[in-house]
């Protein structure tokens, strides 16, 4: 079983084997902690996401897939671009799309480990510009970080000490061994 890790800070600065990318389905950059790992990784990775888009993935990544590029000027091998969905809202369609922000984290860790990371950095896919409920968002990314075949730390590097506590309280409630390592 993979050791699991809370800490609040910057992704783009973790001394990991890969760090996850909360991407876009485009993955040419955007916001949030996407346009973060962009700027702070520099142009390599832009450029490599710009030839998976003209070889592999001329549709873009689609929501809960994983796929990695180089690092770029990240302290880090790899990074991992998932697209997690969009939250729905309370409606039907809600579960499906639960079973689609598992994927992202199940795909993204399992990519890590096919690739012999022994450690990865994830944000919490989702729950920022998507708007998936902080609470259930943990719930998904620690129960399924769990379950997962994983590198043997995975790290979710939380923006806030908020979302630390949430992702904390979902920790305790599954029984998920999760030391904050701030």
């Amino acid at each position: 079983m993979p050791r699991i890790e809370l800490v609040t800070g910057d992704i783009t600065v973790q001394r990991v084997d890969a760090i996850v990318n909360a991407a876009n389905s485009s993955l040419l950059g955007g916001g949030g902690v996407d346009g973060a790992i962009h700027a702070a990784g520099g142009p390599e990775i832009l450029a490599e996401c710009r030839r998976l888009r003209e070889s592999r993935l001329p549709d873009g990544l689609p929501t809960g897939d994983a796929v990695a590029t180089g690092a770029g000027r990240l302290p880090a091998r790899w990074v991992i671009h998932t697209v997690g969905p969009v939250w729905p809202g309370p409606r039907p369609e809600a579960g499906a799309r639960r079973l689609l922000l598992a994927a992202a984290y199940r795909n993204s860790l399992a990519l890590a480990a096919s690739l012999g990371a022994a450690s990865v950095a994830l944000p919490a896919v989702s729950a920022g510009v998507y708007g998936w409920p902080a609470a259930d968002a943990a719930r998904v990314a620690l129960s399924t970080a769990a379950a997962a075949r994983a590198p043997e730390l995975i790290r979710f590097v939380l923006f806030s000490p908020g979302m630390h506590r949430v992702f904390a309280d979902a920790a305790a409630e599954f029984g998920v061994a999760a030391a904050s390592a701030d």
